[in-house]
C-alpha cells in the first residue's frame, strides 16, 4: 500500500543483487491538526467495517491522514522504530483515516480485525491515535471478567460487599492506595471458599459473627491461617468503614508473628545450572546482578543507562552506588555491545530492553526476565537471597553490616543474620560430633 515499504518480495530480491534501484520516497510533509470547521453530528452510532478496504479507497489527501502520518513519522524517529514498523503503522493509518471526518473516533473493536488480518501493528497504531486524541479503547478489562467469575455463586448481599471491597483494593479510594493486582487476586482467591459457604446460610455480611471467623480459622495453620485472616480483616475492615456492617467480627483476633525457617544456601550444581542456562547477553546480566549484587528483579529492570558508569567502575542500583567487579563489568560490556548492534536507534533509556520495549520508553516486564532463565531451580530471587546469606556467612552474622552493604531494612537484616548464625553453629557441631550433610530445601 505504501510504496516506501517495498513489500514486493520479488522486487526486494532483485534489489539485494543490485540489479535495480528505486529512490527512497520522501518523508511525509509537515502537517498540523486540521482546523475545526464544524461537522454534522451522526444520527446513529454504528461500528465501521474496515476489512473491505482496498487501494482504491486510499485518500492520501485527507488532512487528518496527512497529520497522522506526519506525527507517526516523527514519533517513530524519536522512538527508534525500525523501517518495517514505520511502514506498518503508515499502512494502518491509511486504512483507518482515509475517510476520516471531523468528530470521528476509531475504536479498538473497529481497528483490530483489519489490522490483525493484515499483520499490522495494532499497539503502535493505537499509540499514535491516542496521541492525536482519535482513539477509543472499548476493550473490556480482564479484571472485570475475572471478578465476575469469582463473584459467581455468592449471595446478593454478600456479593455486594465483596465487590465493593475488591474494587477498592484494585482501584483505590479515599485515603486508600490501590494494591497490586496480584494482591487482589490472592486475597479474593483465598477467602472465596469461605464466602461461598457463608452464602448458603447468610444473606448479608453483617450476619457473620466472630464465632464464624474462628470456626473457619480452626482448621487452618501456619501461613495459610495467617493469609486467610489478613484477607478477612481487610474485607470486614472495609465493610465497617463504609457502613456495610455495624461491627467487625475479626477485631481482636491476632494474626500472630510469621515464623520464618532457616534460610539455606544454594548447592553449587544449582548455581552452575543457572549459569549455563544464561545463554543470552541479557540473561547473563540478570544472573550477575542477582548473584553478585543481590539486586531484585524490579530494581534490575528499572536500571537506566545513566546508572552504569563503566569508566569509574560504579553501578547504582535502587539509589545505592556500588563498586563494579570484573565479572559484572565484562557482562555489561557484552550486553551494551549487543544492545547497540541489535537496536541502534532505540530511545529507551533503560539498561535492559527487549524487542517489545525497544520501541517504547518503559521498562521490561518481570515475566520476561523469568523466562530468560527458563524456570531454573536457582531463580533470580534465590540467587539474590543466596548472595546475601553468603555475605552473612563470610563476614559474620552482623545485621548492621548486611544493612549497609545491601540496603536491607532492620527485620530483613536480622533474619539473614539469624539464619547465618544457626548455619554456622550447625557447622561447628558437625565438625565436632560429625553429621551428615543437611539436605534441606533452599530459601
Amino acid at each position: 500500500m505504501n510504496p516506501r515499504c517495498g513489500r514486493d518480495k520479488k522486487l526486494r530480491r532483485v534489489r539485494q543483487h543490485g540489479r535495480i534501484g528505486r529512490p527512497r520516497k520522501p518523508d511525509p510533509p509537515p502537517a498540523s491538526r486540521p482546523r475545526l470547521v464544524g461537522a454534522q453530528l451522526p444520527l446513529f452510532d454504528m461500528a465501521r467495517d474496515f476489512t473491505g478496504f482496498t487501494r482504491k479507497h486510499a485518500n492520501l489527501a485527507n488532512p487528518w491522514l496527512a497529520w497522522a502520518r506526519y506525527v507517526a513519522h516523527r514519533h517513530g524517529e524519536t522512538r527508534g522504530w525500525a523501517p518495517r514498523v514505520r511502514c506498518d503503522v503508515d499502512d494502518a493509518l491509511i486504512i483507518l483515516l482515509s475517510g476520516h471526518a471531523e468528530g470521528d473516533r476509531v475504536s479498538y473493536g473497529e481497528m483490530f480485525p483489519v489490522l490483525r488480518a493484515r499483520g499490522l501493528s495494532t499497539e503502535r497504531t493505537a499509540e499514535i491515535l491516542q496521541m492525536l486524541e482519535l482513539f477509543v479503547d472499548d476493550r473490556r478489562p480482564a479484571f472485570e471478567d475475572w471478578l465476575d467469575r469469582k463473584l459467581d455463586g455468592l449471595g446478593p448481599g454478600v456479593r455486594h460487599g465483596v465487590e465493593q471491597w475488591t474494587r477498592t483494593l484494585h482501584d483505590g479510594g479515599p485515603r486508600r492506595t490501590a494494591r497490586a493486582e496480584s494482591t487482589v487476586w490472592n486475597y479474593l482467591n483465598r477467602i472465596r471458599p469461605i464466602l461461598l459457604n457463608w452464602s448458603t446460610r447468610y444473606d448479608h455480611l453483617r450476619e457473620v459473627t466472630r464465632d464464624d471467623i474462628l470456626a473457619q480459622l480452626k482448621s487452618l495453620h501456619g501461613e495459610q491461617r495467617r493469609s486467610t485472616l489478613i484477607a478477612l480483616r481487610s474485607l470486614f475492615g472495609h465493610a465497617k468503614n463504609t457502613g456495610t456492617i455495624f461491627r467487625n467480627p475479626t477485631s481482636r483476633i491476632k494474626v500472630g508473628q510469621r515464623q520464618y525457617g532457616v534460610l539455606q544456601p544454594l548447592r553449587p550444581h544449582q548455581v552452575e545450572q543457572t549459569a549455563h542456562a544464561a545463554v543470552t547477553p541479557a540473561a547473563r546480566v540478570l544472573v550477575a546482578l542477582a548473584g553478585v549484587h543481590a539486586a531484585r528483579v524490579g530494581a534490575m529492570l528499572a536500571l537506566r543507562l545513566d546508572d552504569v558508569d563503566l569508566g569509574n567502575r560504579r553501578l547504582t542500583i535502587a539509589g545505592r552506588t556500588r563498586p563494579l567487579d570484573d565479572l559484572t563489568h565484562q557482562v555489561l560490556l557484552d550486553w551494551l555491545r549487543h544492545r547497540r548492534e541489535r537496536w541502534p536507534n532505540t530511545a529507551n533509556p533503560h539498561l535492559l530492553i527487549n524487542t517489545h520495549t525497544a520501541l517504547e520508553t518503559q521498562a521490561a516486564a518481570g515475566d520476561w526476565a523469568s523466562l530468560l532463565l527458563n524456570k531454573q531451580s536457582a531463580s533470580l530471587e534465590r540467587l539474590r537471597v543466596d548472595r546475601q546469606l553468603e555475605e552473612a556467612l563470610t563476614h559474620g552474622p552482623d545485621p548492621l553490616h548486611l544493612a549497609v552493604v545491601f540496603g536491607l531494612d532492620t527485620k530483613t537484616a536480622i533474619r539473614y543474620a539469624s539464619s547465618a548464625r544457626q548455619l554456622l553453629e550447625t557447622e561447628i557441631e558437625c565438625d565436632t560430633v560429625g553429621c551428615d550433610e543437611p539436605k534441606g530445601p533452599g530459601p
